[in-house]
Order: C-alpha cells, then structure tokens, then sequence
C-alpha cells in the first residue's frame, strides 16, 4: 500500500517535522522529504487513517497481514508491571496442600529434577504459612499477602503455568522481555511500538519506570530496541521531581523561540548527513523534536496537584510504605491519558533486599515487597476500571521466574524457578476471573496448558492486534521476530 511512501513517515509519530532542509529552504526541504507539500499532506492523511504500524520508514517489514484482526482488537495501550527477582507462586496465587503436608521432607524423587541455582542435592520441602482464601465469583485463590487484591479476582487472569529457559537472573530478564536469554534483541515494548507507532506527539511511545534503588540486574538491555529502530527503545523516567534528565534548560536565554532557532539548524545541519537507513542518526532528530515538545507537556504528567485526594490516598501516596511505588502507579495512568503506547513499571532493583529475591526468608521479603505494591496496584486497576480505560489497556503482573518449592540450604528462603509460576493479566480483551494452567501438586513444574514465554508473548501481541507470526525485522539476514521460532496464542486467556 502506497510503498514509495514508506520512507515519508516519522520513525516515531505520524507526520513528519517542518524543519528547515539540507537545502536551506523550507520549500528545498519538503521537496526532497517526498514532493512538496501535496506529499506532505498525503503522508498525513495515511498516518491517521491507516492502522499505525503498516507502513514503516526504516525497513521494517510490518505490513496489513501482520495487523490482522486490528480491528478487532481489544487493548490500544500496555502497562507492565515487572517484579523483579522472581516472587513466589507457593505464598500469592498458587497454594499446595500437599507441599504443606511435606513440610521438612525431603523432596519425593517422583516430583523430577529441581533446576536451580543454589540448592543442595537433596533438597528439603518448604510448606507455606500463608493465609489463603477464595474471592469473587470466581473463587481465586489469594493469600493474605496481597489483601488490596482480593476485590480485583473477577477483574484479573490468573496463569499458573508460565515457564522460562533460565533460572539466573539477567538471562531471564532478557527473555522476560524480549524472548530471548541474550541480550542485543528487542523488547517487547520495542515491538508494540514498531507495530503500532504512537498515539501523541508529546510523549514518547514506550517508558520504563525503574525503582529508585536500581535498575533490574539485565539493566537497559531489558528495554533496548536492538535491531529495531533506536527510536523505539524505551524512554527511562527517573524518580523525583525531573524524571527526565536534562529536559529542562538551565539557561533562560536559551527557552522559546531561541531555542527553536537552535533546534531548527541542528536539524538542517543533521539532515544534510543523513543517508538512507541511518536509523540511529533518523531517531536522534526525531528525539530532539520530541524533548523539545515535552518540555511544556511532561512537567504536567508527573504534576499531583489536580488529582484529588481520594485518588492519591486510593494509590496509597500517603503512606510512606506505598508512596514511592504509587506514585509510579499514578504517573503510569497519567502517561496512558496522555498517549503513551506502553509503559513499563518496575519493582525490584539494585541491592537484593529491594528484590523479590527471597532466598532467605520468603516471608520477610514478600511482606516487605507486597507491603509496598499490593496497594497501588490494585488502585491501578481500580482507577482504570472507572475511567474506562481498562477495556482497551493490557495490564500484565508478574517476574522473570517463581520460586522453588523446596528450602533452599535449611533456610525459610526459595530458590530460582523456571519451570512453573504465576503471572496474571487483566483489560484489553483478556477473560476476567479465569485460572488458566496448572502446576503439579507442589507447584515445581508446569502440567497443564504450558505457557512458556514464546507463548505469553504471542498472546500480548494478539491482544494488541498484532499476528506474531507477520510483525518482522530484517536482521543478520532473516526475518526476526519477538516469539523467534515458538509461540502459540493462549485461546483461553482471550474474551
């Protein structure tokens, strides 16, 4: 469709920037962009009309086969929740009986092989102390880890059965995001940009919200756009009052109109060298422009001053437990209005004791942990449910991997676990109040509707409006992709 426009649009937003040309004429420039402006005006029009994400400037081979069902997608936008280190299925979402029962035994050799990081040979069943129950129509099981919850099992699904290749931390992250255990590949949020584009101009299309402490251990590879075009990486806002480095200018005399001058020859200066498929050099214009626009819009995203103080108390920012990570939860809302395609959320970074890692006392972590997001959360869900932004927002919850149901060297501590955890997902045309999958009866191992991630990520695309199998970059000579050769849509996760 129209294929000698596909170099007109703007790798990030639809429309490309008046910027003066290597020609030093507005009119010079607008010829060599596509014709002048009846070509301008047809890129606009294509831009708006057609499905973002089928026509591509930089080689990119999304075309309308790899938006089928488009249309009938349900999610328009999609918030990650990642919790980082792995929390643990036996103490939130998954509760076994029978491992109780076994509690300081050692591990039936029936059950197989305990693929871990640091447990010992003969390792000893780890029961849980949790206090379960089963809410909503539904009847989900939830322990008492994650009270705020329990009003939302009718609004989230549950899979049991997620499964990974890695139970070391980095590699997982990597395959968390982008479906493979080395880094150098897109993420996820790199691929829902690339296929869809952005929603506004003002913002970018894919933000990542680190935890103050740190950054997850796999670091900005988890949010890198690899092989696709550098402008759909993620954008990292930090905590505090700036989270973007350097986007206000510290000189007054260098604001308004003077710092549109200035802008407008870096362009022109920029433009004269760049050549075809300079997508580095493409997406370094594109994020001049973009800083430039956010500098009147961004400072209001992160602005509370017109929330009510319902809406800040529900997110918890009063409360010096739930504060920092509500107040990520509030701005994630506020972005999603503003059109930001995907935002992804971290909790867990730096120091382990501000991970999900609890290889010694899953108690005391989890406590600690859901004690900090089990509130903001749920008022996320919340909050977009009465907006009526849930319908059409993906929300994912979950971890590169669970936790072992065995102790690990004698402590009350779990170790790393790939072969059978919980995630849950909620909005965006996924099926409320299901429990899709299964783990055996001591939660080690996947034995019912296996999702491993290849999977999970082929559903998130489907949910998007996106075939996995079509949504393609050229790359070392063949035709890439997030689930690489695997992935199957999960049909009873759907609506």
């Amino acid at each position: 469709m129209f294929p000698e426009m596909r170099h007109t649009l703007s790798a990030r937003c639809p429309g490309p920037s008046l910027m003066a040309g290597s020609g030093g004429t507005r009119r010079e420039f607008l010829r060599t962009l596509g014709g002048g402006f009846g070509s301008v005006a047809l890129t606009h029009m294509l831009a708006a009309e057609t499905p973002k994400g089928v026509l591509k400037p930089l080689g990119g081979r999304v075309t309308t086969s790899a938006l089928l069902g488009h249309v009938a997608a349900r999610a328009k936008r999609c918030i990650f929740l990642f919790m980082v280190g792995g929390p643990s299925q036996m103490e939130l979402f998954d509760p076994k009986p029978a491992l109780d029962k076994l509690h300081g035994k050692r591990l039936p050799p029936s059950f197989g092989m305990v693929n871990s990081q640091f447990l010992e040979s003969d390792p000893i069943c780890l029961g849980n102390t949790r206090t379960w129950g089963r809410y909503g129509q539904s009847g989900m099981d939830m322990s008492d880890l994650i009270p705020h919850m329990h009003a939302h099992a009718d609004t989230i699904a549950l899979v049991r059965s997620c499964a990974v290749d890695s139970v070391i931390h980095a590699p997982a992250h990597y395959q968390m995001n982008s479906g493979r255990v080395l880094m150098g590949y897109p993420s996820l949020g790199s691929w829902v940009t690339y296929g869809l584009g952005c929603e506004s101009q003002n913002f970018p299309a894919f933000v990542v919200m680190a935890q103050p402490q740190g950054t997850p251990e796999g670091g900005a590879p988890c949010w890198s756009s690899g092989f696709l075009p550098a402008s759909n990486q993620g954008t990292l806002f930090r905590p505090g009052a700036k989270p973007i480095v350097n986007l206000a200018s510290d000189d007054a005399r260098f604001e308004g109109r003077r710092q549109r001058r200035m802008l407008d020859y870096l362009g022109a200066l920029n433009r004269e060298r760049l050549g075809a498929g300079d997508g580095e050099l493409e997406a370094r214009i594109a994020s001049y422009e973009l800083a430039f626009r956010m500098q009147s819009e961004a400072p209001d995203a992160v602005d509370f001053s017109k929330e009510t103080a319902e809406t800040r108390a529900l997110y918890g920012i009063d409360n010096p437990r739930t504060a920092e990570f509500g107040t990520r939860c509030l701005i994630t809302r506020r972005l999603i209005e503003r059109g930001v395609r995907f935002v992804q959320l971290y909790s867990g970074g730096g120091p382990v004791a501000w991970q999900w890692d609890a290889h010694d006392d899953v108690n005391a972590n989890h406590e600690k942990m859901c004690g900090a997001t089990d509130r903001p959360v749920a008022a996320l869900l919340t909050d977009l449910k009465r907006r009526g932004l849930l319908d059409d927002t993906l929300v994912i919850w979950g971890g590169e991997f669970g936790r072992t149901p065995v102790s690990q060297k004698g402590s009350r501590g779990r170790d790393h676990n790939a072969t059978g955890f919980s995630m849950w997902f909620a909005g965006g045309g996924v099926k409320p109040g299901t429990i899709y999958g299964a783990t055996d009866e001591i939660g080690l191992h996947t034995v019912e509707h296996r999702a491993h991630i290849n999977d999970i990520h082929a559903t998130i695309l489907h949910l998007m409006g996106l075939d996995h199998l079509r949504l393609t970059a050229p790359h070392s000579g063949r035709d890439e992709r997030l689930t690489n050769v695997g992935g199957e849509i999960m049909r009873g996760l759907l609506a």
